[in-house]
């Protein structure tokens, strides 16, 4: 059967006036079609081509009346004004703000404290959430029995009884596996700073969350003292807190470093009089650090040697200092926030204070 010219467009968009052009009685192109080809065909080709005919009639009313659908819908949503169509903008309408976004108070600190060991050379260094027990525990000089191994401090993948100790997962309880990965795969010297989010199984109040952030920082090269860790992380309060603050140590322990320290900051509430903040004390606890005890870079030099590696932590020549502090403490601090809770809870009221 011949083909016949689809075009639809005319110069009027009117429904009727396309109906009219080819389903008319009188001119209709199927009229045409009828009385050219369905009339004079012969007996035994008229079933043929009537059953054509009639699915080309269908398939031009499907299209006609979609087309009038579609305009009826393009009339709902703009003016129209004879043939041509015209975008209107109510002007009475109230505008569409933009509104724009700001950091959230924790990373917002955690740049903070990041960017200023940025600015003395430190680099940045990230790692996974989930880490063996090799990385998050026994590099670090926990013996087996250690408490922090315990359950109720961390959280321990499911499925892992099979495996060997230090190949089991778990979510880090602190940012200092990045340290040993980063000695795994770099010589010395290194001087990088470590910000992430941790994770302890550990009951939720205003001061405690089983999820918090963590800021850690390793240093390590020839002839590092302990001079050096006070110079930098006494640099590093003064650049963050301000130039009037003032810092002190305590002797500390920690698994990882010996001698350890507590390191107190002078009251920023009070400027170091006393205040309910300080308990009166003048002083607030902020941080914890040492010097990297050399059983952590046997470990790492054991395990390089597992790996193919060259170990090179000579402890005759290298020494080092590690340091770490808890960011949501600090954003508390920082914008008087009183419960932790409010950090985690994504109440917006709460985070456009901070807009």
């Amino acid at each position: 059967m011949r083909e016949f010219d689809t075009d639809m467009s005319v110069e009027n968009p009117d429904d009727e006036q396309i109906r009219l052009k080819w389903l008319g009685r009188k001119q209709g192109k199927l009229k045409l079609v009828s009385e050219v080809w369905l009339k004079a065909a012969p007996v035994e080709a008229k079933k043929l081509l009537g059953v054509s005919f009639n699915d080309l009639k269908a398939r031009i009313e499907t299209q006609i009346d979609g087309r009038a659908a579609a305009l009826r819908g393009l009339r709902d949503a703009t003016n129209f004004h004879g043939s041509t169509f015209v975008n209107s903008i109510d002007v009475t309408l109230p505008g569409s703000a933009q509104r724009i976004g700001a950091e959230h108070p924790l990373i917002k600190t955690q740049v903070e404290i990041v960017g200023v060991f940025q600015r003395m050379g430190y680099s940045v260094g990230l790692g996974p959430e989930v880490e063996n027990d090799f990385n998050n525990f026994e590099s670090l000089n926990f013996p087996p029995n250690h408490p922090a191994r315990d359950t109720q401090d961390t959280l321990v993948l499911a499925g892992q009884e099979s495996k060997p100790l230090r190949e089991r997962l778990l979510m880090r309880t602190h940012t200092s596996p990045v340290q040993i990965r980063t000695m795994l795969e770099q010589a010395p010297p290194l001087r990088i700073v470590i910000p992430g989010k941790v994770h302890r199984n550990e009951a939720a109040d205003a001061t405690h969350s089983p999820v918090f952030h963590q800021v850690e920082g390793l240093c390590v090269d020839t002839n590092i003292t302990f001079s050096d860790l006070k110079g930098t992380l006494d640099h590093a309060m003064k650049a963050f807190f301000g130039s009037a603050v003032k810092t002190r140590f305590f002797p500390s322990f920690f698994p990882f470093t010996e001698p350890s320290a507590d390191v107190q900051i002078s009251c920023i509430f009070c400027g170091g009089k006393g205040c309910r903040k300080c308990k009166h004390s003048g002083w607030i606890e902020l941080l914890g650090c040492g010097m990297v005890d050399p059983a952590v870079f046997e470990a790492v030099n054991q395990r390089r040697i597992e790996l193919g590696c060259e170990p090179v932590y000579d402890t005759a020549k290298i020494s080092g200092f590690a340091f770490g502090m808890g960011v949501d403490r600090i954003a508390m601090m920082k914008y008087g926030i009183s419960d932790i809770g409010l950090l985690y809870s994504g109440d917006m009221r709460f985070l456009e204070q901070f807009a």
